[in-house]
């Protein structure tokens, strides 16, 4: 209570040299003989930086209190205690004055990097291994410094100044297509966990199974050619009324992406159960052949993926590999309804379409056939049909 009542009498510089009455006692550790002479020596430093510290130093190890070497020094007691710690850090380095200013820093993304990171955004993620087509501000500081831009993992906050210098206003990805499922996240999170599980197990592999139907007459809005240097133009093609060649074949497909593998089967009419039944058999055994005892089967919600008669032939042919110890045991993922972009096989539909359309004439159904064939590398069987009862 008394020291609170000095604090309300006494001046501000009484009541400061009281705290520092309280403080304990500081005094600079041994000196080893180097570091006595080098204090010595700066006794006779023109720096009255070093002078100033010297003295204190060779004071303070001769046992002097530090009220009593400020006091003959001239400077403060929080003077005294801050150069003895500073010695107990830094040693003789101490003795040097170092500047408080600002140090002048190299900027992390210099004009080549900034280039660089600029390309960097116009790449796709998975291009790096990693896992999702959209980029945020801490994958793309994660892949600046694994291609070497950084020398170590920056803020986001440094990725974003480094954007805004480019000109580049950036923006979180929006989900622009959602799916009505009220059970999307649930489903989605499903079959990621297949995956996961496959790329743990050697001999799983994750089948991508979809339908497709390619057309022999282009769409004048999704198709243009042009000679080059020439505009584009768009060509409409019609089907004769004398032809007999369908205008459109399907086809089954099934990706094996850890294996980078397409396989297919064209259908004679369209896909239905009992088609859907006679490719999944064959599937099996192709997959079967490649040392694979599980595979998940991700697909849609499509009719004859669905129905009865199919379900109840996975049913029957796992039963059949659980009492056999044969063949490839099928674990269907249902995808959210209308999600296409989680089905892996989609993009490759869209791919081989553009690379196998001629601008200038039809294809014969043949022909259609090989192209498609010939862009997956894969051979050309004979085509799925419904059994004669």
């Amino acid at each position: 209570m008394q020291l609170v009542r000095a604090e309300v009498t006494l001046g501000l510089t009484t009541f400061n040299l009281l705290i520092v009455l309280m403080l304990p006692p500081l005094y600079v550790r041994p000196l080893s003989e180097t570091e006595q002479t080098a204090l010595e020596q700066g006794l006779r430093s023109k720096n009255a930086f070093t002078l100033r510290r010297c003295q204190i130093l060779l004071a303070s190890a001769r046992g002097t209190q530090a009220r009593e070497i400020a006091a003959a020094v001239g400077c403060s007691v929080q003077t005294v205690r801050n150069t003895i710690r500073a010695f107990h850090q830094q040693g003789l380095a101490c003795l040097q004055a170092q500047s408080s200013r600002p140090k002048t820093v190299k900027p992390i993304f210099d004009q080549d990097k900034r280039a660089q990171l600029h390309q960097l955004l116009h790449a796709n993620p998975r291009h790096y291994g990693k896992s999702r087509s959209t980029w945020t501000l801490d994958l793309l500081a994660e892949v600046a410094h694994e291609q070497g831009l950084t020398e170590h993992q920056v803020s986001r906050t440094t990725i974003e100044e480094a954007l805004k210098a480019m000109g580049i206003s950036w923006r979180r990805a929006k989900a622009w297509i959602v799916s009505p499922d009220e059970q999307y996240e649930l489903k989605k999170r499903q079959r990621d966990r297949l995956i996961q599980m496959s790329e743990q197990n050697p001999d799983w592999v994750v089948g991508f199974l979809d339908e497709v139907w390619w057309s022999r007459l282009r769409d004048p809005m999704m198709h243009s050619w042009s000679e080059e240097g020439q505009p584009l133009q768009l060509v409409e093609k019609t089907a004769d009324k004398a032809e007999t060649e369908p205008k459109a074949i399907a086809c089954y497909g099934i990706y094996l992406r850890a294996e980078a593998q397409m396989l297919l089967r064209f259908v004679e009419q369209r896909p239905v159960s009992e088609i859907t039944c006679q490719f999944l058999e064959w599937v099996t055994a192709q997959v079967s052949e490649m040392g694979k005892r599980v595979m998940p089967l991700v697909w849609d919600n499509a009719s004859w993926h669905v129905s009865k008669q199919v379900q109840q032939w996975i049913k029957q042919h796992n039963a059949q590999v659980k009492q056999t110890g044969k063949g490839v045991r099928l674990i269907v993922c249902q995808l959210p309804v209308k999600s296409p972009w989680l089905n892996a096989i989609e993009p490759k539909w869209i791919h081989a379409k553009r690379a196998i359309v001629e601008p200038q004439q039809k294809l014969s159904v043949q022909e259609l056939k090989t192209r498609v064939c010939g862009w997956f590398e894969c051979p050309l069987l004979e085509p799925l049909a419904k059994k004669v009862s």
